[in-house]
């Protein structure tokens, strides 16, 4: 049973397509971390998502989604923000389309620590400041807003699977924190 809700306009591939060409091809994704900044432009809070796996297991992720043909990384980066943070959410796109970060995802275990049962993939991370309300959609069941050192926690980081974890301490660097 699948707990992701279906994509009305998946643009490219039927879901017998897709799994065939995940086992062919690398899949583009792009990732966002979305955060919350003061007036000086630091980072205060980081908006983790929660969710289910398709066996029930609870686990902490963050924004991420593929990019379709013909889409431009931005335009994805838009739908996916929109799709998981809802359409009040207000982030600030960055102005280079220059990831913080480049993960690759592999189906078994490998030199990046990133994988992906499902898939080989390769995934742009940017961080996002994000003004608006956000109100969870698709699959999430709910968007946690917590401090870097609180996201940074042990307990925390053992809530990410695939590596995850790793995209959101790398992300933190990227903005000053953990110097």
């Amino acid at each position: 049973m699948s707990v992701r809700t279906p994509d009305p306009n998946s643009g490219w591939l039927s879901d017998e397509d897709l799994y065939e060409a995940r086992h062919r091809l690398p899949m583009l994704y792009v990732e966002a971390v979305p955060v919350r900044i003061d007036p000086l432009g630091y980072v205060n809070q980081i908006g983790l998502l929660y969710t289910t796996d398709e066996a029930g297991h609870f686990e902490r992720t963050f924004v991420s989604g593929r990019v379709m043909y013909r889409e431009t990384v931005r335009a994805a980066l838009m739908r996916h923000l929109e799709k998981d943070l809802g359409p009040m959410a207000m982030p600030s796109l960055p102005t280079s389309p220059v990831p913080f970060t480049v993960g690759e995802y592999f189906p078994s275990p490998s030199e990046t620590g990133l994988t992906d049962e499902r898939q080989h993939a390769v995934a742009l991370a940017y961080v996002v400041p994000v003004r608006g309300e956000c109100s969870p959609r698709q699959d999430a069941l709910e968007l946690t807003w917590m401090s870097p050192e609180e996201a940074l926690a042990e307990s925390v980081q053992a809530e990410f699977t695939g590596g995850r974890g790793n995209i959101v301490r790398a992300a933190l660097a990227h903005v000053g924190w953990g110097r």
